[in-house]
């Protein structure tokens, strides 16, 4: 019988080597028999495992939308027209302690923001810890202390959790994982694919904070004024963009695979193009610098406090003064629109008036950074 299905030839580990730029690969670059770094990269490897693994494991509606967090209808919250929202993520950031927060806040905000970015209000979190055999308790309460004034920051509260300890050298001190649930009102329905063209793309602040603090002290390169983390809880920012724009149609916040992994995601899921002009995408310019001297691109930069959002053109300027009004949001811009040519296609505007096609990374560009 003949195969017809292009797809499925693809991921064939008998397909033909594939050449490039004549180079050849022997195999398809998602044919790796055991996991790499970059399959935890927020990158294209990220993306074939969850495509390959877990969603033919497990089968679902709500995980195929592949958002942040899922949103689902709870029977007792019918009759009030509310859902629910829930995430969990995984924490194995290295340093534990860097400038601008430590894993424990990174653990509370990085789910606390999940589940901001699909409307909800976060309620309530658990706390898994896994710790090494020897791993200071001093340290350990450190830890716990920044998550519990993360919490209150935040308006959530850490209301179960578990601890496992394994043996000296089979770990690495300390692994979080945080799961949370919160609530979405009724009428808001933001998602990945809900992107238009005609919409205007917000970014909240500066790319790249909490890559590059996490580099510069693995490096030990130091500047004029030390790199600070941006890791920050956003709920509070979104409640005041669904305020002024209940018709958002996209939340992300841009962590592992940065900006460019975020917009990749949004233009392939919603079958839109996304432009964006390079000069008015707010970078620190001590992060900058960091960025050349590493050969890093900002837009793959993790970040940790940021959100990028899509809203209908007429709604823009009012979004962008509630971002602007938060703390958080002070460095908002507006970066580009969704159009409806190059579907799937993320292209930037630069300051010579070129454009280039920005791509999601195939692997790692900075390993362990949350």
């Amino acid at each position: 019988m003949e195969d017809d299905n292009p797809q499925k030839r693809r991921h064939d580990s008998t397909a033909h080597p594939i050449e490039i730029g004549g180079a050849v690969c022997p195999v398809p670059l998602q044919d790796y028999p055991k996991i790499v770094l970059g399959h935890g990269g927020g990158g294209k490897l990220s993306g074939e495992l969850v495509e390959h693994v877990f969603l033919p494991a497990f089968q679902n509606d709500h995980l195929n939308r592949l958002g942040d967090s899922a949103v689902f209808q709870a029977a007792s919250l019918q009759a009030i027209g509310q859902r629910l929202a829930m995430s969990t993520d995984s924490y194995v950031v290295r340093p534990l302690f860097f400038p601008g927060g430590s894993i424990g806040d990174l653990a509370i905000n990085g789910t606390v923001n999940d589940l901001a970015m699909s409307g909800a209000r976060p309620l309530y979190l658990s706390a898994a810890f896994i710790l090494e055999e020897g791993f200071p308790i001093a340290e350990l309460k450190r830890i716990a202390d920044a998550m519990g004034t993360a919490a209150r920051n935040a308006g959530v509260t850490v209301i179960t959790g578990d601890t496992k300890v394994v043996e000296q050298g089979h770990g690495d001190g300390c692994y979080i994982n945080t799961a949370g649930v919160g609530v979405v009102p009724d009428g808001i329905e933001i998602a990945p694919n809900h992107a238009r063209p005609g919409d205007v793309v917000i970014l909240s602040g500066t790319l790249g904070d909490h890559g590059m603090a996490i580099m510069s002290v693995r490096e030990g390169l130091e500047f004029e004024a030390e790199i600070q983390s941006d890791s920050a809880p956003l709920a509070e920012m979104v409640a005041a963009i669904l305020r002024v724009c209940p018709d958002v149609h996209v939340l992300r916040d841009p962590t592992r695979g940065g900006l460019a992994a975020s917009l990749n995601e949004i233009a392939a899921s919603s079958e839109c193009g996304i432009v964006i002009e390079e000069t008015r995408v707010p970078i620190n310019p001590i992060v900058q610098s960091a960025c050349e001297i590493l050969g890093f691109d900002p837009l793959l930069v993790a970040n940790e406090g940021k959100l990028v959002c899509m809203v209908p053109a007429e709604f823009a300027d009012a979004v962008l003064s509630a971002i602007r009004t938060d703390k958080h949001g002070r460095e908002a811009a507006i970066i580009g629109n969704v159009v409806a040519e190059h579907p799937g296609v993320v292209v930037a505007k630069t300051a010579i008036g070129a454009s280039r096609v920005v791509v999601t990374a195939i692997g790692e560009q900075l390993p362990r950074i949350c």
